[in-house]
């Protein structure tokens, strides 16, 4: 099964590194959190990868186009007429289309581009900013089951603010730590769509979490994975420091390769 990555976006609530590569590209670790999402879904042996590229895709092209150098040792011998060996070449088992969608397509019409790259199956989608421990396997069998033409997974994202209580004279009476329990559900991408979903993007300018996932559940062919496991988007520059503490501690749920 195809796994489309969502890659093209401007990355603006993270600026501070977005305005020199798209937030894709961004590194946690020694890797870009593109290759991190890769990383995870070969893991349970998704393979094939088609990534919408938009803004700055370029970047994501040439690393691509040189992902052995990016990660093997080299030797550069100038004095035989430039010769380059590559040592311990690192080599994944993926097959990767890197397709431009746009610099200000939407969501929806970077999906609709992609159409001839997918043909007639049933695919898997997420943005390029988020990681997890979701099991993906039980994810598909879920969809299975459901027989929907669309599933996404649901989550509780961690609350940052503790609550007050305050009583009748304006004095505070105890604080409370805000947990994941206290906030809703909401789409946390890692996504499951047959064919179908194409019929509910119009064109370039079509919101997926608009139109599509709205018409969707009014036909009742939207169906939710909850997942109440490690989830976190890299939106902020202090969600990638978040991202980056845990890598560093050797303590990323996400990293079972």
């Amino acid at each position: 099964m195809k796994v489309v990555i969502l890659a093209g976006g401007y990355g603006t609530r993270i600026s501070e590194e977005s305005y020199l590569k798209p937030k894709p590209m961004i590194e946690i670790g020694d890797l870009p959190i593109l290759v991190h999402i890769m990383k995870y879904y070969s893991n349970f042996g998704f393979n094939e990868f088609i990534v919408c590229c938009g803004y700055k895709g370029f970047i994501i092209k040439e690393y691509f186009s040189n992902y052995c150098l990016h990660n093997s040792d080299i030797t550069f011998d100038f004095s035989k007429q430039n010769k380059m060996t590559i040592h311990n070449n690192i080599a994944e088992p993926w097959k990767v289309t890197l397709v431009d969608t746009g610099i200000d397509t939407m969501t929806g019409g970077r999906i609709k581009r992609i159409k001839p790259y997918v043909e007639n199956e049933r695919f898997m989608m997420t943005y390029g900013d988020g990681l997890c421990d979701l099991d993906l396997n039980e994810l598909i069998k879920f969809h299975n089951i459901s027989k929907k033409i669309a599933t996404l997974t649901a989550i509780q994202p961690a609350g940052r603010f503790g609550t007050l209580n305050i009583d009748g004279k304006n004095m505070i009476s105890s604080f409370n730590e805000k947990s994941k329990e206290d906030a809703g559900w909401v789409n946390g991408g890692f996504m499951v769509f047959e064919p179908e979903i194409f019929n509910y993007l119009a064109d370039d300018a079509a919101i997926l979490e608009k139109y599509p996932l709205e018409k969707l559940t009014k036909e009742n062919q939207l169906a939710a994975y909850k997942h109440t496991g490690f989830w976190q988007c890299m939106d902020t520059q202090r969600d990638k420091l978040l991202l980056e503490s845990l890598w560093s501690k050797g303590e990323a749920p996400w990293k079972v390769w």
